[in-house]
This record gives C-alpha cells, sequence and structure tokens, in this order.
C-alpha cells in the first residue's frame, strides 16, 4: 500500500526533478524511502496493476470552472434527450448543433502523393508549401442528422451569422415552432449580445450556451472528428479551394449514410462526474 501511495504522488512533491514515475524510478523511490531492501520493476508493475495505477501516463484535463457548469449541461443533455424544461420537445421543434474548425489549411506537397501497393502504405511528402487556410462553419441537426456547412475565410459574427441564416432560411426550420442551437463560447456566438442578436432576427430561434470548456458536450464536434480523419489526414491538397470543394462534397457524402450520434451520457452520468470531482477519493495508507 505504500508502494501504491508513492505511485500516485506527483513527483515534484517528493522533490524529485521528474514530471512522472516511470517503473524504474519508483523502484529508485522506494529503495531511496528504506521500504524494502530489494524490489524489482516487474513487481512494481504487478502491484499497480491490481489498482491500474499508470504513473507514467496522463491526460490532459480542464476542471470545470464556470459557476453553472451543471445546469447549463443539464439543458444541453436534455436537449440530446429531445426534452426542455421538463416538457417533450414537438415534431416542429429541432435541435441544432453548431460550430467552426478554424485554421483549416492547404498544404501543398513538394512531391505528389504516391497510392498504396502490395507491402507499401501510400506515401506523402513531407516538406510542403502553404497555400492558405479557411474556416469551416458547420451545423449538425442533431434529430435528423443532417448537416449544414460552409467555408468562410475567416470566423467571426458575420460568418457564424451566415451559417445560421443558411439553416433559418429553409422552410423546414422557417416555419419550425422552436429551432435550438447549442454553441459554445467562442466570440462569434458569445453571451447575451449574441442571444439578442440571432433570437431578434428569428424569432423560433433559441440559442443554448454550453458551459464554459465543454464543447465535448457539443455534438457537431464529432462532425469535426470524422471530417479530421477522412478529409483532412493527411493534408495534402493543391490549393485552398480544393480544401473547400472536398469539405462541402464530403458534407454531401456523408448525409447520404449519416444517422444521428448514439448519444449515451445523460444527467445522471453528468452527477456522477460532479459527484467524482468533489469528492475525489484520497488512498489511504495502511496502519
Amino acid at each position: 500500500m505504500e508502494v501504491k501511495a508513492i505511485a500516485c504522488e506527483l513527483p515534484k512533491d517528493s522533490g524529485q526533478p521528474l514530471s512522472r514515475y516511470s517503473r524504474q524510478d519508483l523502484v529508485r523511490e522506494v529503495l531511496g524511502r528504506g521500504l524494502v531492501a530489494k524490489i524489482s520493476g516487474r513487481t512494481i508493475w504487478r502491484w499497480l496493476d491490481e489498482d491500474a495505477i499508470r504513473p507514467w501516463q496522463h491526460r490532459s484535463w480542464i476542471f470545470p470552472r464556470d459557476p453553472n457548469f451543471q445546469s447549463k449541461a443539464e439543458r444541453v443533455l436534455d436537449l440530446y434527450q429531445s426534452l426542455w424544461e421538463g416538457q417533450p420537445l414537438g415534431a416542429d421543434d429541432y435541435v441544432i448543433s453548431a460550430d467552426e474548425k478554424t485554421s483549416i489549411q492547404a498544404r501543398i506537397r513538394l512531391h505528389p502523393t504516391l497510392p498504396p501497393e502490395p507491402k507499401q502504405a501510400m506515401r506523402v511528402e513531407f516538406e510542403y508549401e502553404r497555400g492558405g487556410a479557411l474556416a469551416y462553419l458547420a451545423a449538425w441537426d442533431v434529430r435528423r442528422a443532417k448537416v449544414f456547412g460552409r467555408c468562410e475565410s475567416t470566423t467571426g459574427i458575420e460568418p457564424f451569422g451566415r451559417l445560421v441564416q443558411q439553416v433559418m432560411e429553409q422552410e423546414l426550420y422557417k416555419n419550425a415552432n422552436r429551432v435550438f442551437w447549442i454553441v459554445d463560447n467562442g466570440s462569434s456566438h458569445r453571451g447575451a449580445a449574441a442571444v439578442k442578436r440571432l433570437q431578434g432576427a428569428y424569432a423560433n430561434l433559441r440559442l443554448v450556451h454550453l458551459p464554459v470548456h465543454a464543447s465535448w458536450l457539443n455534438q457537431v464536434e464529432i462532425y469535426f472528428s470524422v471530417i479530421q480523419r477522412k478529409v483532412l489526414t493527411p493534408n495534402d491538397f493543391t490549393s485552398l479551394q480544393e480544401v473547400s470543394q472536398r469539405l462541402l462534397g464530403f458534407q454531401n457524402l456523408y448525409e447520404q449514410v449519416a444517422k444521428p450520434f448514439e448519444w449515451k451520457f445523460t444527467r445522471t452520468d453528468l452527477q456522477d462526474l460532479m459527484n467524482r470531482l468533489i469528492h475525489k477519493p484520497k488512498l489511504a495508507l495502511a496502519a
């Protein structure tokens, strides 16, 4: 238990000039503290494996700092469950998840990409020239698996306004009872000013802000991850125009097979997460 406790410490708290422990680092630390006379890295690994402790690994994390994090997140999770303020959404209510994917480069490779062949993967030239960058703005209809997108030279209030107009002027959404737009807190649609601007322009639009640093709750980010894997990796284009054409072409292709995302994270899961953050258990040493 003492070895496991050491593994769950930050090395800097013990005066070690390390960011994280490896198995051999732990061997030296345990021996240095006089806990055992002899021990192997394999033995330490076996002990740590019992509790799935991996001090040599790390993950990036943003701790919730929005004072209204839970209540804001719950509104969005309810919309994914077709609920609003405790009431079911109607057939003429729509939920849109929207955001921008910024600074998409056109990397013009200095040698043409070579296709795969037997025993040889696709080969992409390492060196490239920069052909400029654009922003891809997208709105994902959560319940219909419909995507609307456009390429702009930059992000901002006006480009995002054009995306909203592109969606809201379609007959289906123009005559809808309510169209909920889920957005993050980016400058293009931040705060009360954005609510006033967009809801003033469209009477049936309801702007719903995510908590700060909670883009992982925005379903359009799933679509952006598909874009990144299937369209932008590897980044190999001859011009910025080709980037735009491929993005919009993939958008049309994706809609032919798209289904609503199977979103499984609910209010209950959120409450469990908040409880873990607030009441993080401490590893106690054996008496």
